[in-house]
């Protein structure tokens, strides 16, 4: 009996961590497209770059820099883009940062197919073992905690964004690799109501995604009662 409260315990813990975490991440591997960039730099309010860069080259200078996080080019990808005067567009910090981040979102891309994986094996697991209500409990449960954890976010991007942005970058890069001039290509392009707009993007979709998932699970319990 102890035996099976264990596996049920942890059946249930895994499913409702691993749900927060794919929503999470599919959420995130949607902000990383140059569509989302596009919307941005509309946003009313967004701020110009005191640089020179139009909007128009926010545009063309973003895709290549998105694009690259998630394709299978190496760093010549980037550091072979030039201004028309030969200039080239990111220096040696900023490109080795961009590798860096790469390499993070790779992480996060495998991690998210595994993840998925994980889930899909499960969700086989308990259906042919008659788990399927629990299976239905643990994915409501992860999808009302995504929604609690987002909700904590949120509120931290409303006080203190700054705080929260600094403590992102230094859990993923190593101290003094991500911070750059304001005159940088990274900055211009990217300035921190970018970011700030992005993490409100993930925290909104993940809230919809999370929702979802209740809103589905909860039928399926109503159709098991």
């Amino acid at each position: 009996m102890k035996k099976h409260n264990f596996l049920i315990r942890t059946f249930t813990v895994i499913v409702m961590v691993l749900t927060q975490l794919v929503i999470l991440m599919i959420a995130i591997r949607l902000l990383i497209m140059p569509s989302f960039a596009r919307m941005a730099y509309r946003l009313p309010g967004f701020p110009a770059d005191p640089y020179g860069f139009t909007q128009e080259d926010r545009m063309r200078w973003s895709e290549p820099s998105i694009n690259y996080l998630v394709n299978a080019e190496d760093i010549s990808y980037l550091s072979s883009l030039a201004f028309e005067n030969g200039d080239p567009i990111f220096n040696e910090r900023e490109l080795s940062h961009m590798e860096d981040v790469k390499a993070v979102v790779t992480g996060m891309r495998v991690a998210l197919a595994i993840g998925m994986l994980i889930l899909l094996a499960f969700s086989i697991f308990a259906e042919r073992g008659r788990w399927q209500p629990l299976l239905n409990k643990a994915f409501n449960r992860g999808g009302w905690a995504l929604i609690g954890l987002i909700a904590a976010i949120l509120l931290f991007v409303a006080l203190s964004f700054n705080s929260l942005f600094t403590w992102f970058h230094q859990i993923f890069f190593e101290s003094g690799t991500w911070q750059f001039h304001p005159s940088d290509t990274l900055i211009r392009l990217f300035p921190m109501r970018f970011w700030q707009d992005a993490f409100i993007f993930v925290g909104l979709l993940s809230i919809v995604f999370g929702l979802v998932v209740i809103l589905i699970t909860r039928q399926h319990q109503a159709g098991e009662d």
